[in-house]
């Protein structure tokens, strides 16, 4: 079990590590360029290219049954899912088979309207609610995945 963090803009890093920290797994901060990560044997870095998708294509080859994804990026997450993985967005909510259908096409249908010129407002600003959620969500997945 291990926790893949798609980095470079990922609000909730902090919350990560601590979650990690307490059930003892390690994670891997994916990003395309350096960044700063606590000194502790379980957390590990991979800075990858600046090339487009890059960050994701690491990710996605490298994805396991019981890792846990952290994404906001819609179709990594599907990548993932695919895979086996759990994926949880820095807002706690959590992307599952279910649900990522309906997201990959709400997905589509907005990068229409803004192809189209229609202004079209982005996600609210990230909350403390938020970060509240991700952390439960994150131990929640934890504590499921080492059940079994």
């Amino acid at each position: 079990m291990r926790i893949l963090v798609d980095a470079d803009a990922c609000p909730v890093k902090e919350e990560i590590y601590k979650v990690a920290f307490r059930h003892a797994v390690p994670v891997t901060i994916v990003s395309n360029s350096h960044l700063r990560v606590p000194d502790h044997p379980l957390i590990g870095r991979e800075v990858v290219s600046d090339s487009f998708d890059a960050a994701d294509d690491w990710i996605a080859e490298r994805v396991r049954a019981k890792a846990i994804v952290i994404t906001a990026d819609i179709l990594l997450a599907d990548r993932c899912i695919k895979s086996g993985a759990s994926v949880i967005a820095p807002n706690g909510k959590p992307f599952t088979a279910n649900s990522i259908g309906a997201a990959v096409a709400t997905r589509a249908i907005m990068a229409d309207l803004r192809a189209g010129g229609d202004a079209i407002g982005g996600p609210p600003p990230f909350s403390k609610a938020d970060r509240s959620r991700f952390l439960s969500s994150l131990d929640e997945t934890l504590v499921r995945l080492k059940r079994g």
